[in-house]
């Protein structure tokens, strides 16, 4: 409730619906998430973020370097604008802007792309045989970490890469090394199914149980087997980095010595859906206004819009959670609505028309889509007002 009336009173001159950022709380998340990274540093997902003064906030801090960015323009752009040691997480299937990248020699010295196949090599070498000059383009492997057992029947983790074994990225790796203007720079192994996955989901002990069974023998397994592969690729390119982990595992990724660096960008704003971790904590630092404009009857309330899920398996945890006031719940038969949206609960007898209530997105990045800035709060005042992706005109997914 003192953040409550934080908020309200920094906010108090704006007219909802609006999103703000909670300075001191992401810059303890920050402190908490360095703290857990025991030294090793800490590259910044940008999708989790999707504002440039945010993420030069975050890189400002020390122990944080470079960006995992989520596509090729995206980098571009992020280059253009100043930002170093930029990662593209996911491969591109863009040949304008591979072509981009060929071409420019700031950005090929400052972006990595990523690859799990030869076709992804094939590609870029067409997108970039029309770049006068070329210049070098560099790349990262990307590596299947799901946890596979009992013959393959049983699976958990992101369906990402083919290459899972040391002989085929040491294979690929042997392709990249053949190709004039491609260097290999770089592996990543993003362990989703330990980094993503909350160990402590609410009201299932039996399913919490299933959950920390499956993510011990996933991380024994995957230090393995991800040592593995690094000394299968070191003994064909000089590799700059080796990337893991997310959020949800960075204390346990960062034990692994073939790891170099650790990916975290939820953290820092600790978004809903990160809740249900037992191994760490952090402040609600995101969050979006919206305004009371309905009393239908006793124990309910309707505000405006506020039907924001997120991405992913749909499921009552990807919607947002009416944060503030506390007790505040969805009609089952609402949800969360496109233009209005009805909460019950007993707190709802205290709000009046126009009182704000303060929601927290499922996930952190994907608020960012639906406003065009950020009001950065210290204390109870606004420091600045800055602009999300969106804001700067740009919708890069």
């Amino acid at each position: 409730m003192d953040d409550r009336r934080r908020y309200d009173r920094a906010t108090r001159h704006l007219s909802p619906p609006f999103a703000v950022v909670d300075l001191d709380a992401m810059l303890g998340n920050a402190r908490d998430l360095l703290r857990r990274a025991r030294g090793k540093p800490i590259r910044v997902a940008s999708k989790s973020i999707r504002s440039l003064p945010v993420l030069k906030r975050i890189l400002a801090l020390d122990g944080v370097h470079g960006i995992l960015a989520f596509t090729l323009p995206e980098a571009l752009w992020l280059a253009s604008r100043g930002l170093r040691d930029i990662v593209v997480a996911y491969p591109t299937a863009d040949a304008r802007a591979l072509a981009e990248l060929a071409g420019d020699p700031t950005a090929a010295r400052e972006i990595t792309v990523m690859v799990d196949c030869t076709s992804h090599l094939d590609l870029i070498e067409a997108a970039a045989a029309g770049a006068a000059p070329r210049h070098e383009i560099r790349v990262c492997i990307d590596i299947d970490t799901a946890y596979v057992t009992l013959g393959g029947r049983l699976r958990a983790g992101a369906r990402r890469s083919p290459v899972r074994l040391p002989g085929q990225a040491a294979e690929l790796a042997a392709e990249v090394a053949k190709r004039p203007g491609l260097r290999l720079v770089g592996l990543m192994a993003y362990e989703a199914q330990i980094a993503g996955v909350g160990d402590a989901p609410p009201g299932s002990p039996l399913y919490a149980q299933a959950i920390r069974w499956m993510q011990s023998r996933s991380r024994r397994e995957l230090m393995v087997r991800r040592g593995m592969i690094v000394r299968a690729v070191r003994e064909i390119a000089d590799l700059e980095f080796v990337n893991g982990g997310g959020t949800g595992s960075v204390e346990k990724t960062v034990m692994e010595k073939a790891v170099t660096e650790v990916t975290a960008g939820s953290g820092f704003f600790h978004p809903r859906l990160f809740d249900f971790y037992r191994g760490f904590g952090g402040r609600p630092a995101a969050l979006f206004a919206l305004p009371v404009v309905r009393r239908p009857g006793p124990g309910v309330v309707t505000v405006l819009g506020g039907g924001y899920p997120a991405s992913g398996p749909p499921s009552p945890s990807r919607l947002p959670q009416p944060y503030l006031p506390p007790g505040l719940s969805y009609d089952r038969d609402e949800g969360a609505g496109e233009v209005q949206t009805p909460l019950l609960g007993r707190a709802a007898d205290v709000l009046r028309i126009g009182d704000r209530v303060w929601f927290r997105h499922a996930k952190a990045g994907e608020l960012c889509e639906r406003f065009g800035s950020l009001h950065l709060i210290e204390g109870e005042e606004i420091v600045e007002t800055v602009p999300t992706y969106r804001g700067e005109g740009h919708a890069f997914l």
